[in-house]
């Protein structure tokens, strides 16, 4: 019996998560499509992420 109700137990648990994961990734692609949608509207056309600096500054390679 205690097999069971561990089992249950986990199982609903899994599927918590499983719904939270969802949402989460649901409210990521409303954002990304809010920012796409309002990036188009400015007519700006270079993407944040396509910038022309780098990301952080490279150190020299040491000998």
């Amino acid at each position: 019996m205690f097999e069971m109700d561990y089992h249950r137990t986990r199982s609903a648990q899994l599927i918590r998560e499983a719904q939270q994961d969802r949402l989460a990734r649901e409210a990521a692609r409303a954002r990304r499509t809010a920012r796409q949608e309002a990036s188009g509207r400015d007519g700006d056309t270079v993407a944040e992420s396509h910038t022309d600096r780098p990301r952080r500054h490279r150190l020299p390679r040491t000998a």
